[in-house]
């Protein structure tokens, strides 16, 4: 872990058509977990997957330790701010991905639910935030390779 993340060239046209895949994450405050998460998807996913996030109750900023930890992987998450969770943004999404938001997220049927059960960056230094933004990566790469076929 540790290596920077290769992030794709900006381009206006990373739509891989109508069957290009849609995530949300969501924690509470969607100030640390989930916009790591976020950042490691858009990265990693290089466009062929379209990224949302959002908290159930949203902090005024993200958490500074978490974008510490990303830009150290050359990840900028400094320009981001908390969303509020809404039913537009789980219903226009194939996978939700709850980060301790509990039951605070609507459920609708047919859509992809998975609940990562990660520890809380929030209040914690940069020490502490590391192995979070590694264990996220992992589960991000992971989820990359059960929505995308590989790339050749």
């Amino acid at each position: 872990m540790g290596s920077p993340v290769p992030v794709p060239p900006a381009s206006g046209n990373h739509a891989a058509g109508p069957a290009r895949p849609s995530v949300l994450f969501v924690c509470v405050h969607n100030a640390g977990r989930s916009q790591m998460a976020a950042g490691f998807l858009t990265a990693l996913g290089q466009g062929r997957i379209e990224v949302r996030s959002a908290g159930s109750q949203p902090a005024e900023t993200v958490n500074p330790a978490a974008v510490a930890a990303m830009a150290e992987l050359g990840i900028d998450l400094s320009a981001e701010t908390p969303k509020v969770l809404t039913t537009d943004a789980v219903q226009a999404s194939d996978v939700v991905i709850t980060m301790g938001c509990g039951d605070e997220c609507p459920y609708f049927p047919g859509k992809r639910y998975e609940d990562w059960k990660l520890d809380d960056p929030a209040g914690r230094g940069i020490d502490a935030v590391r192995p979070i933004r590694d264990e996220i990566r992992e589960r991000v790469e992971a989820l990359i390779a059960s929505l995308l076929p590989p790339v050749a």
